[in-house]
Protein backbone atom coordinates (compact mmCIF):
# COMPACT_ATOMS: atom_id res chain seq x y z
CA UNK A 1 0.00 0.00 0.00
CA UNK A 2 2.32 2.61 1.32
CA UNK A 3 3.96 1.44 -2.78
CA UNK A 4 0.96 2.33 -4.59
CA UNK A 5 0.69 5.56 -2.25
CA UNK A 6 4.39 6.72 -3.35
CA UNK A 7 3.66 5.86 -6.97
CA UNK A 8 0.42 7.20 -7.04
CA UNK A 9 1.23 9.74 -10.35
CA UNK A 10 3.25 7.28 -12.40
CA UNK A 11 0.60 4.58 -11.94
CA UNK A 12 -2.26 6.76 -12.15
CA UNK A 13 -1.07 8.25 -14.98
CA UNK A 14 -0.67 4.78 -16.97
CA UNK A 15 -4.09 3.81 -15.48
CA UNK A 16 -5.41 6.87 -17.11
CA UNK A 17 -3.28 6.69 -20.57
CA UNK A 18 -4.74 2.98 -20.76
CA UNK A 19 -8.25 4.07 -20.17
CA UNK A 20 -7.99 6.71 -22.66
CA UNK A 21 -6.69 4.60 -25.25
CA UNK A 22 -9.70 1.92 -24.88
CA UNK A 23 -12.22 4.79 -25.22
CA UNK A 24 -10.35 6.39 -28.36
CA UNK A 25 -11.18 3.00 -29.91
CA UNK A 26 -14.41 2.27 -28.21
CA UNK A 27 -16.40 5.46 -28.25
CA UNK A 28 -14.32 8.82 -29.32
CA UNK A 29 -10.65 9.08 -30.76
CA UNK A 30 -11.63 12.63 -29.01
CA UNK A 31 -10.42 10.94 -25.54
CA UNK A 32 -6.50 10.85 -26.73
CA UNK A 33 -6.73 14.31 -25.10
CA UNK A 34 -6.36 12.91 -22.23
CA UNK A 35 -3.19 11.96 -23.15
CA UNK A 36 -1.75 15.05 -23.60
CA UNK A 37 -1.77 15.46 -19.63
CA UNK A 38 -0.99 11.62 -18.73
CA UNK A 39 1.78 11.08 -20.86
CA UNK A 40 4.38 13.99 -19.68
CA UNK A 41 3.06 13.10 -16.40
CA UNK A 42 4.20 9.59 -17.11
CA UNK A 43 7.65 10.49 -18.34
CA UNK A 44 8.40 12.72 -15.60
CA UNK A 45 7.91 10.14 -12.94
CA UNK A 46 10.26 7.61 -14.94
CA UNK A 47 12.99 10.17 -15.25
CA UNK A 48 12.35 10.70 -11.12
CA UNK A 49 12.29 7.12 -10.32
CA UNK A 50 15.54 6.17 -12.22
CA UNK A 51 17.58 9.44 -11.67
CA UNK A 52 19.90 9.33 -8.34
CA UNK A 53 20.52 13.07 -7.61
CA UNK A 54 16.94 13.86 -5.25
CA UNK A 55 15.89 11.44 -2.82
CA UNK A 56 12.22 12.99 -2.54
CA UNK A 57 11.69 12.48 -6.27
CA UNK A 58 13.32 8.80 -6.52
CA UNK A 59 11.02 8.39 -3.68
CA UNK A 60 7.81 10.48 -5.31
CA UNK A 61 8.10 10.51 -8.17
CA UNK A 62 6.07 13.08 -10.06
CA UNK A 63 4.34 13.53 -6.64
CA UNK A 64 7.67 15.35 -5.28
CA UNK A 65 7.20 17.77 -7.87
CA UNK A 66 4.40 19.84 -6.18
CA UNK A 67 6.44 19.90 -3.22
CA UNK A 68 8.80 22.12 -5.51
CA UNK A 69 6.22 23.84 -6.89
CA UNK A 70 4.98 24.88 -3.07
CA UNK A 71 8.72 25.62 -2.42
CA UNK A 72 8.20 28.30 -5.23
CA UNK A 73 5.21 29.73 -4.92
CA UNK A 74 5.80 29.78 -0.61
CA UNK A 75 7.48 33.78 -0.96
CA UNK A 76 4.58 34.88 -3.24
CA UNK A 77 1.76 33.16 -1.21
CA UNK A 78 3.01 33.75 2.56
CA UNK A 79 3.60 37.83 0.78
CA UNK A 80 0.28 38.07 -0.44
CA UNK A 81 -1.67 36.12 1.89
CA UNK A 82 -0.55 34.70 4.82
CA UNK A 83 1.58 37.94 6.58
CA UNK A 84 -0.01 40.36 8.81
CA UNK A 85 0.44 44.08 7.54
CA UNK A 86 3.16 44.49 10.17
CA UNK A 87 4.86 40.97 10.01
CA UNK A 88 6.64 40.85 6.65
CA UNK A 89 10.42 41.01 6.74
CA UNK A 90 12.67 42.71 5.49
CA UNK A 91 10.12 45.84 5.36
CA UNK A 92 5.98 44.75 6.11
CA UNK A 93 3.38 45.41 3.97
CA UNK A 94 2.44 48.47 5.96
CA UNK A 95 5.81 50.13 5.39
CA UNK A 96 5.41 48.99 1.43
CA UNK A 97 2.10 50.13 1.30
CA UNK A 98 2.98 53.37 3.03
CA UNK A 99 5.65 54.16 0.49
CA UNK A 100 3.57 53.46 -2.58
CA UNK A 101 0.46 55.80 -1.69
CA UNK A 102 2.67 58.35 -0.97
CA UNK A 103 4.59 58.19 -4.45
CA UNK A 104 1.07 57.51 -6.61
CA UNK A 105 -0.48 60.47 -4.36
CA UNK A 106 -2.77 58.05 -2.87
CA UNK A 107 -4.21 59.16 0.60
CA UNK A 108 -1.58 57.85 3.45
CA UNK A 109 -4.19 58.41 6.30
CA UNK A 110 -4.71 55.51 8.40
CA UNK A 111 -7.99 54.48 10.13
CA UNK A 112 -9.63 53.54 13.33
CA UNK A 113 -6.33 53.52 15.56
CA UNK A 114 -2.87 52.25 15.42
CA UNK A 115 -2.53 48.19 14.69
CA UNK A 116 0.98 48.20 16.96
CA UNK A 117 0.85 46.70 20.35
CA UNK A 118 1.74 49.82 22.46
CA UNK A 119 2.49 47.77 25.53
CA UNK A 120 4.99 45.44 23.28
CA UNK A 121 8.64 45.97 24.34
CA UNK A 122 9.69 47.39 21.29
CA UNK A 123 6.82 49.65 21.06
CA UNK A 124 8.28 53.66 20.67
CA UNK A 125 6.81 57.30 20.48
CA UNK A 126 7.49 61.12 20.63
CA UNK A 127 7.14 63.43 23.39
CA UNK A 128 5.00 65.65 21.80
CA UNK A 129 4.47 68.94 23.52
CA UNK A 130 1.37 70.73 24.30
CA UNK A 131 2.05 73.98 22.78
CA UNK A 132 2.63 72.58 19.25
CA UNK A 133 4.83 74.72 16.58
CA UNK A 134 3.18 76.68 14.19
CA UNK A 135 5.17 77.02 11.73
CA UNK A 136 7.82 74.05 10.95
CA UNK A 137 10.21 73.81 8.35
CA UNK A 138 8.12 72.27 5.55
CA UNK A 139 11.26 71.23 3.64
CA UNK A 140 14.32 71.55 5.73
CA UNK A 141 18.00 71.47 4.36
CA UNK A 142 21.04 71.32 6.52
CA UNK A 143 24.76 73.24 5.29
CA UNK A 144 27.08 70.02 4.06
CA UNK A 145 30.71 72.13 4.37
CA UNK A 146 33.19 72.94 6.78
CA UNK A 147 35.85 75.56 6.63
CA UNK A 148 38.31 73.40 4.85
CA UNK A 149 35.57 73.11 1.83
CA UNK A 150 35.18 75.79 -0.65
CA UNK A 151 31.87 74.77 -2.18
CA UNK A 152 29.49 73.76 0.92
CA UNK A 153 26.44 71.81 -0.10
CA UNK A 154 22.76 72.80 1.24
CA UNK A 155 21.10 69.11 1.48
CA UNK A 156 17.91 67.74 2.55
CA UNK A 157 17.12 65.71 5.27
CA UNK A 158 16.13 63.02 3.18
CA UNK A 159 18.23 61.39 0.12
CA UNK A 160 18.55 58.90 -1.88
CA UNK A 161 21.29 56.33 -0.34
CA UNK A 162 24.00 54.57 -2.57
CA UNK A 163 23.05 52.11 -5.07
CA UNK A 164 25.52 50.95 -8.31
CA UNK A 165 24.44 51.52 -12.05
CA UNK A 166 24.63 47.53 -12.60
CA UNK A 167 23.09 46.55 -9.41
CA UNK A 168 20.08 48.91 -10.51
CA UNK A 169 19.32 48.89 -14.30
CA UNK A 170 19.41 52.25 -16.58
CA UNK A 171 15.77 52.99 -16.15
CA UNK A 172 16.27 52.41 -12.53
CA UNK A 173 18.62 55.04 -12.18
CA UNK A 174 17.12 57.53 -14.67
CA UNK A 175 14.13 57.66 -12.27
CA UNK A 176 15.75 58.06 -9.65
CA UNK A 177 17.83 60.98 -11.12
CA UNK A 178 14.64 62.55 -12.23
CA UNK A 179 13.10 62.26 -8.64
CA UNK A 180 15.97 64.15 -7.28
CA UNK A 181 15.85 66.28 -9.96
CA UNK A 182 12.28 67.38 -9.04
CA UNK A 183 12.50 66.88 -5.35
CA UNK A 184 15.51 69.13 -5.02
CA UNK A 185 17.31 66.34 -2.99
CA UNK A 186 20.23 63.94 -3.65
CA UNK A 187 21.19 61.22 -5.72
CA UNK A 188 24.13 58.83 -4.47
CA UNK A 189 25.64 57.07 -7.26
CA UNK A 190 26.92 54.04 -5.07
CA UNK A 191 30.24 52.78 -5.91
CA UNK A 192 29.50 51.03 -9.72
CA UNK A 193 30.69 54.94 -11.13
CA UNK A 194 28.73 58.16 -12.23
CA UNK A 195 27.13 56.03 -15.56
CA UNK A 196 25.54 58.36 -17.96
CA UNK A 197 22.10 57.66 -16.35
CA UNK A 198 23.05 59.37 -13.47
CA UNK A 199 23.68 62.42 -15.78
CA UNK A 200 20.35 62.38 -18.26
CA UNK A 201 18.43 64.42 -15.67
CA UNK A 202 20.42 66.46 -13.73
CA UNK A 203 20.09 65.53 -10.34
CA UNK A 204 22.09 66.25 -7.60
CA UNK A 205 24.55 63.78 -7.27
CA UNK A 206 27.07 62.19 -4.75
CA UNK A 207 29.62 60.40 -5.72
CA UNK A 208 30.97 57.71 -4.18
CA UNK A 209 34.16 56.03 -4.48
CA UNK A 210 34.72 52.40 -3.06
CA UNK A 211 38.13 50.06 -2.84
CA UNK A 212 37.72 49.73 -6.50
CA UNK A 213 37.83 52.98 -7.68
CA UNK A 214 35.34 53.07 -10.42
CA UNK A 215 34.98 55.51 -13.26
CA UNK A 216 38.36 56.67 -11.48
CA UNK A 217 41.53 54.07 -12.06
CA UNK A 218 43.78 53.04 -14.13
CA UNK A 219 44.81 49.61 -15.35
CA UNK A 220 45.47 48.49 -12.42
CA UNK A 221 42.93 49.11 -10.07
CA UNK A 222 44.12 52.12 -8.49
CA UNK A 223 42.63 55.65 -8.01
CA UNK A 224 43.48 57.68 -11.24
CA UNK A 225 43.35 61.43 -10.06
CA UNK A 226 42.63 63.12 -13.25
CA UNK A 227 39.37 61.03 -14.69
CA UNK A 228 38.33 61.73 -10.73
CA UNK A 229 39.16 65.22 -11.35
CA UNK A 230 37.58 65.52 -14.66
CA UNK A 231 34.19 63.37 -13.33
CA UNK A 232 34.15 65.58 -9.83
CA UNK A 233 34.44 69.08 -11.39
CA UNK A 234 31.17 68.50 -13.14
CA UNK A 235 28.56 71.08 -11.72
CA UNK A 236 25.91 68.20 -11.18
CA UNK A 237 28.06 66.25 -8.64
CA UNK A 238 27.86 68.16 -5.36
CA UNK A 239 29.40 66.12 -3.06
CA UNK A 240 31.68 63.38 -3.09
CA UNK A 241 32.19 60.11 -0.79
CA UNK A 242 34.64 57.43 0.43
CA UNK A 243 33.09 53.88 0.60
CA UNK A 244 34.69 52.17 3.65
CA UNK A 245 32.18 48.99 4.22
CA UNK A 246 28.31 49.41 3.60
CA UNK A 247 25.44 47.52 6.12
CA UNK A 248 24.70 44.47 3.93
CA UNK A 249 28.22 43.05 3.58
CA UNK A 250 30.81 44.80 5.83
CA UNK A 251 34.62 43.74 5.03
CA UNK A 252 33.38 41.90 2.38
CA UNK A 253 33.97 43.53 -1.27
CA UNK A 254 32.66 42.02 -3.93
CA UNK A 255 32.61 40.27 -7.62
CA UNK A 256 30.57 41.60 -10.51
CA UNK A 257 30.81 38.30 -12.55
CA UNK A 258 31.69 38.78 -15.99
CA UNK A 259 28.39 37.86 -17.51
CA UNK A 260 27.05 41.31 -16.18
CA UNK A 261 29.78 42.99 -16.90
CA UNK A 262 28.59 44.74 -20.23
CA UNK A 263 30.06 47.23 -22.35
CA UNK A 264 28.03 50.17 -21.27
CA UNK A 265 28.95 49.01 -17.08
CA UNK A 266 32.43 48.47 -18.51
CA UNK A 267 32.59 52.00 -19.46
CA UNK A 268 31.14 53.54 -16.64
CA UNK A 269 33.45 51.74 -14.37
CA UNK A 270 36.89 51.80 -16.31
CA UNK A 271 36.90 48.22 -16.32
CA UNK A 272 37.77 45.80 -19.08
CA UNK A 273 34.26 44.12 -20.81
CA UNK A 274 33.12 40.66 -20.40
CA UNK A 275 35.66 39.93 -17.44
CA UNK A 276 35.21 40.06 -13.80
CA UNK A 277 35.10 43.02 -12.22
CA UNK A 278 36.55 42.83 -8.40
CA UNK A 279 36.12 45.38 -5.38
CA UNK A 280 38.59 44.80 -3.14
CA UNK A 281 37.43 44.14 0.69
CA UNK A 282 39.85 47.14 1.46
CA UNK A 283 41.32 50.07 -0.41
CA UNK A 284 44.79 50.49 -2.21
CA UNK A 285 45.07 54.57 -1.56
CA UNK A 286 45.35 54.25 2.07
CA UNK A 287 46.07 51.83 5.03
CA UNK A 288 45.85 53.90 7.33
CA UNK A 289 43.58 56.63 9.44
CA UNK A 290 45.72 59.48 8.81
CA UNK A 291 46.23 58.59 5.32
CA UNK A 292 42.62 58.32 4.66
CA UNK A 293 42.65 61.86 6.26
CA UNK A 294 44.88 63.04 3.72
CA UNK A 295 43.20 60.87 0.70
CA UNK A 296 39.82 62.63 1.87
CA UNK A 297 41.52 66.04 1.16
CA UNK A 298 43.23 65.04 -2.43
CA UNK A 299 39.82 64.22 -3.20
CA UNK A 300 38.25 67.77 -1.77
CA UNK A 301 40.52 69.53 -3.86
CA UNK A 302 40.61 67.28 -6.75
CA UNK A 303 36.97 68.07 -6.97
CA UNK A 304 37.24 71.61 -6.82
CA UNK A 305 36.71 72.31 -3.17
CA UNK A 306 33.38 70.84 -3.11
CA UNK A 307 32.89 68.82 0.52
CA UNK A 308 33.91 65.58 0.87
CA UNK A 309 32.57 62.23 3.46
CA UNK A 310 33.57 58.90 4.08
CA UNK A 311 30.71 55.92 4.74
CA UNK A 312 30.92 52.95 6.89
CA UNK A 313 29.20 50.47 8.61
CA UNK A 314 30.60 50.90 12.34
CA UNK A 315 32.40 47.71 13.30
CA UNK A 316 35.10 47.43 16.36
CA UNK A 317 34.50 51.08 18.31
CA UNK A 318 37.91 51.41 18.16
CA UNK A 319 38.09 51.74 14.45
CA UNK A 320 36.07 54.46 14.70
CA UNK A 321 38.00 56.50 17.44
CA UNK A 322 40.76 56.13 15.45
CA UNK A 323 39.16 58.29 12.41
CA UNK A 324 38.31 60.75 15.20
CA UNK A 325 41.52 60.80 16.16
CA UNK A 326 43.40 61.45 12.84
CA UNK A 327 41.17 64.40 11.94
CA UNK A 328 42.95 65.83 15.20
CA UNK A 329 46.25 64.77 14.30
CA UNK A 330 45.88 65.89 10.75
CA UNK A 331 44.18 68.69 11.13
CA UNK A 332 41.94 67.26 8.07
CA UNK A 333 38.33 67.04 8.55
CA UNK A 334 36.10 65.67 6.28
CA UNK A 335 32.83 67.39 5.89
CA UNK A 336 30.67 64.26 6.63
CA UNK A 337 30.59 60.79 7.83
CA UNK A 338 27.63 58.43 6.79
CA UNK A 339 26.87 55.59 9.24
CA UNK A 340 25.59 52.48 7.20
CA UNK A 341 23.38 50.05 9.38
CA UNK A 342 24.05 46.69 9.29
CA UNK A 343 20.27 46.33 8.53
CA UNK A 344 21.05 47.72 4.90
CA UNK A 345 20.21 46.32 1.81
CA UNK A 346 21.94 44.77 -1.40
CA UNK A 347 21.83 42.82 -4.28
CA UNK A 348 22.71 39.83 -3.14
CA UNK A 349 25.34 39.03 0.46
CA UNK A 350 26.65 36.20 2.09
CA UNK A 351 23.15 35.31 4.94
CA UNK A 352 25.44 35.51 7.76
CA UNK A 353 27.01 38.80 6.79
CA UNK A 354 23.21 40.00 6.58
CA UNK A 355 22.48 38.84 9.94
CA UNK A 356 25.38 38.97 12.05
CA UNK A 357 28.13 41.23 10.33
CA UNK A 358 28.32 44.89 11.61
CA UNK A 359 26.07 47.13 13.80
CA UNK A 360 22.92 48.08 13.59
CA UNK A 361 22.13 51.75 12.39
CA UNK A 362 21.08 52.79 16.27
CA UNK A 363 23.78 51.65 17.65
CA UNK A 364 26.34 52.68 15.30
CA UNK A 365 25.05 55.70 14.88
CA UNK A 366 24.98 56.69 18.89
CA UNK A 367 28.59 55.91 18.68
CA UNK A 368 29.93 57.45 15.77
CA UNK A 369 27.65 60.57 17.38
CA UNK A 370 29.93 60.10 20.30
CA UNK A 371 33.17 59.72 19.12
CA UNK A 372 32.42 63.18 17.19
CA UNK A 373 30.85 64.62 19.72
CA UNK A 374 33.33 63.46 22.26
CA UNK A 375 36.23 64.49 20.42
CA UNK A 376 34.95 67.93 20.21
CA UNK A 377 34.59 67.89 16.45
CA UNK A 378 31.45 67.63 15.27
CA UNK A 379 30.70 70.97 14.70
CA UNK A 380 33.66 70.63 11.50
CA UNK A 381 31.92 67.14 10.50
CA UNK A 382 27.70 66.46 9.40
CA UNK A 383 26.67 62.67 10.50
CA UNK A 384 24.24 61.52 8.23
CA UNK A 385 22.58 57.71 8.80
CA UNK A 386 21.91 55.15 6.19
CA UNK A 387 19.83 51.87 6.60
CA UNK A 388 16.02 51.21 6.47
CA UNK A 389 14.49 54.61 6.63
CA UNK A 390 10.80 55.37 5.07
CA UNK A 391 8.58 57.11 7.15
CA UNK A 392 9.16 60.48 8.98
CA UNK A 393 9.27 58.65 12.22
CA UNK A 394 12.32 57.01 11.01
CA UNK A 395 13.97 60.41 10.02
CA UNK A 396 13.18 62.15 13.87
CA UNK A 397 14.51 59.09 15.23
CA UNK A 398 17.64 59.13 13.65
CA UNK A 399 17.84 62.98 13.73
CA UNK A 400 17.18 63.10 17.28
CA UNK A 401 20.04 60.76 17.84
CA UNK A 402 22.48 63.08 16.35
CA UNK A 403 22.04 62.52 12.59
CA UNK A 404 22.03 66.01 10.54
CA UNK A 405 20.12 64.23 7.43
CA UNK A 406 19.01 60.00 6.06
CA UNK A 407 19.58 58.46 3.52
CA UNK A 408 16.84 55.64 2.10
CA UNK A 409 17.54 53.39 -0.69
CA UNK A 410 14.98 50.27 -0.30
CA UNK A 411 12.61 52.98 0.08
CA UNK A 412 13.43 55.08 -2.89
CA UNK A 413 13.36 52.06 -4.58
CA UNK A 414 9.67 50.96 -3.31
CA UNK A 415 8.48 54.52 -4.75
CA UNK A 416 9.37 54.15 -8.33
CA UNK A 417 7.96 50.24 -8.61
CA UNK A 418 9.74 47.74 -6.91
CA UNK A 419 7.55 45.67 -4.58
CA UNK A 420 10.28 43.35 -2.40
CA UNK A 421 10.18 40.18 -5.05
CA UNK A 422 13.45 39.84 -3.50
CA UNK A 423 14.81 38.85 -7.08
CA UNK A 424 17.74 41.09 -7.29
CA UNK A 425 20.23 38.89 -7.01
CA UNK A 426 18.90 36.87 -10.03
CA UNK A 427 18.36 39.52 -12.46
CA UNK A 428 14.73 38.79 -12.96
CA UNK A 429 13.23 41.73 -11.06
CA UNK A 430 9.79 41.64 -12.28
CA UNK A 431 9.42 45.20 -12.27
CA UNK A 432 12.78 46.05 -13.64
CA UNK A 433 14.49 47.73 -10.88
CA UNK A 434 17.33 45.60 -10.36
CA UNK A 435 17.63 43.95 -13.38
CA UNK A 436 19.69 44.02 -16.90
CA UNK A 437 17.57 42.41 -19.01
CA UNK A 438 16.34 45.08 -21.36
CA UNK A 439 12.66 43.23 -21.64
CA UNK A 440 11.98 43.74 -18.07
CA UNK A 441 13.39 47.21 -17.65
CA UNK A 442 10.85 48.58 -20.15
CA UNK A 443 8.07 48.06 -17.62
CA UNK A 444 9.84 50.79 -15.95
CA UNK A 445 9.37 54.08 -17.47
CA UNK A 446 11.68 57.03 -15.80
CA UNK A 447 9.22 59.76 -17.06
CA UNK A 448 6.15 57.94 -14.67
CA UNK A 449 8.64 56.67 -12.03
CA UNK A 450 10.54 59.52 -11.07
CA UNK A 451 7.83 61.91 -9.98
CA UNK A 452 6.97 59.20 -8.08
CA UNK A 453 10.13 58.96 -6.01
CA UNK A 454 9.47 62.97 -5.76
CA UNK A 455 6.14 62.78 -4.15
CA UNK A 456 7.43 60.21 -2.00
CA UNK A 457 10.04 62.64 -0.60
CA UNK A 458 7.62 65.58 -0.28
CA UNK A 459 5.03 63.58 1.62
CA UNK A 460 7.74 62.16 3.67
CA UNK A 461 8.83 65.50 5.03
CA UNK A 462 5.55 66.35 5.48
CA UNK A 463 5.19 63.35 7.80
CA UNK A 464 8.24 64.78 9.65
CA UNK A 465 7.27 68.27 9.74
CA UNK A 466 4.16 67.04 11.52
CA UNK A 467 6.38 65.07 14.27
CA UNK A 468 8.58 68.41 14.51
CA UNK A 469 5.22 70.48 15.15
CA UNK A 470 4.02 68.11 17.27
CA UNK A 471 6.95 68.10 19.71
CA UNK A 472 6.76 71.90 19.68
CA UNK A 473 9.62 72.70 17.05
CA UNK A 474 10.50 74.12 13.84
CA UNK A 475 13.15 72.47 12.31
CA UNK A 476 14.07 68.84 12.83
CA UNK A 477 17.57 69.56 13.96
CA UNK A 478 16.26 70.81 17.35
CA UNK A 479 14.87 67.18 17.67
CA UNK A 480 16.59 65.61 21.09
CA UNK A 481 17.21 62.21 22.48
CA UNK A 482 14.53 62.62 25.14
CA UNK A 483 11.98 63.29 22.44
CA UNK A 484 11.93 59.70 21.44
CA UNK A 485 10.83 57.16 23.93
CA UNK A 486 11.44 53.31 24.03
CA UNK A 487 9.50 50.65 25.74
CA UNK A 488 11.87 48.28 27.65
CA UNK A 489 9.64 45.80 29.31
CA UNK A 490 5.25 45.92 29.54
CA UNK A 491 5.70 48.32 32.40
CA UNK A 492 8.79 50.28 31.60
CA UNK A 493 9.48 53.01 28.76
CA UNK A 494 12.80 55.00 28.81
CA UNK A 495 13.67 58.15 26.53
CA UNK A 496 16.61 57.32 24.09
CA UNK A 497 18.68 59.02 26.26
CA UNK A 498 18.72 56.71 28.93
CA UNK A 499 18.98 53.59 27.20
CA UNK A 500 22.44 54.78 25.15
CA UNK A 501 25.22 57.13 26.52
CA UNK A 502 25.13 60.20 25.19
CA UNK A 503 28.28 61.78 25.57
CA UNK A 504 29.10 66.13 26.34
CA UNK A 505 31.72 67.81 23.67
CA UNK A 506 35.49 67.39 24.13
CA UNK A 507 34.82 64.57 27.22
CA UNK A 508 36.59 62.21 24.97
CA UNK A 509 39.80 64.98 25.35
CA UNK A 510 39.51 65.85 28.60
CA UNK A 511 38.70 62.81 31.10
CA UNK A 512 38.24 59.72 28.86
CA UNK A 513 38.24 57.20 31.34
CA UNK A 514 34.83 58.80 32.69
CA UNK A 515 33.21 56.99 29.73
CA UNK A 516 32.02 53.75 28.68
CA UNK A 517 34.68 54.44 25.83
CA UNK A 518 37.51 54.11 27.77
CA UNK A 519 39.29 51.37 26.59
CA UNK A 520 38.11 51.71 23.29
CA UNK A 521 39.90 55.39 23.25
CA UNK A 522 43.12 54.34 24.39
CA UNK A 523 42.99 51.56 22.12
CA UNK A 524 42.40 54.35 18.88
CA UNK A 525 45.65 55.01 16.75
CA UNK A 526 45.55 57.98 14.31
CA UNK A 527 48.23 55.70 12.24
CA UNK A 528 47.00 52.49 12.49
CA UNK A 529 43.10 50.81 12.10
CA UNK A 530 44.82 48.28 14.39
CA UNK A 531 44.26 48.57 18.24
CA UNK A 532 47.44 50.70 20.08
CA UNK A 533 47.13 48.24 23.40
CA UNK A 534 46.25 44.44 23.96
CA UNK A 535 42.53 44.99 24.50
CA UNK A 536 42.20 41.42 25.10
CA UNK A 537 43.53 41.99 28.52
CA UNK A 538 42.13 45.58 28.71
CA UNK A 539 38.68 44.37 28.49
CA UNK A 540 39.42 41.26 30.75
CA UNK A 541 40.79 43.48 33.69
CA UNK A 542 37.62 45.71 33.35
CA UNK A 543 35.64 43.17 33.61
CA UNK A 544 37.16 41.93 36.42
CA UNK A 545 36.97 45.02 38.40
CA UNK A 546 33.51 45.30 37.63
CA UNK A 547 33.00 41.97 39.29
CA UNK A 548 34.69 43.05 42.11
CA UNK A 549 32.89 46.16 42.77
CA UNK A 550 29.36 44.78 42.55
CA UNK A 551 30.44 41.79 45.35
Amino acid sequence: MNSIIRNIVPLGSLLVSVLALALAVWISPWWLILLLVTVPLLAFSLYDYFQKDWTITRNYPGAARIRWLAYDLRPFLRAYIVEGDLEGKPYPYEARNLVHARARGQTDTHPFGTERDVEGAEYQWVNHSIAPAEHPEKSPRVTVGNDQCAKPYSASVLNISAMSFGALSANAVEALNLGAKQGGFYHDTGEGGFSRYHQSHGGDIVWELGSGYFGARDDAGNFDPELFAEQASRDQVKMTEIKLSQGAKPGHGGLLPAAKVTEEIAETRKVPAHQDCLSPRGHKAFSTPAQMMEFAARMRDLSGGKPVGIKLCIGQPHEAFAVVKAMQKTGIYPDFVVVDGAEGGTGAAPLELSDHVGMPLIDGLVLMRNALVGAGVKDKVRLAASGKVYSGYGLAQNLAIGADWCNAARAFMFSIGCIQAQRCHLGTCPTGVTTQDKRRQRGLVPEVQGPRAARFHAKTLEALADIVAAAGLEHPSALQPHHIVHRTAVREARTIDKIYPFLPANILNDDPGSTDYADWWEAADADSFKPRIDLDAKRTSLHHKAELKEA
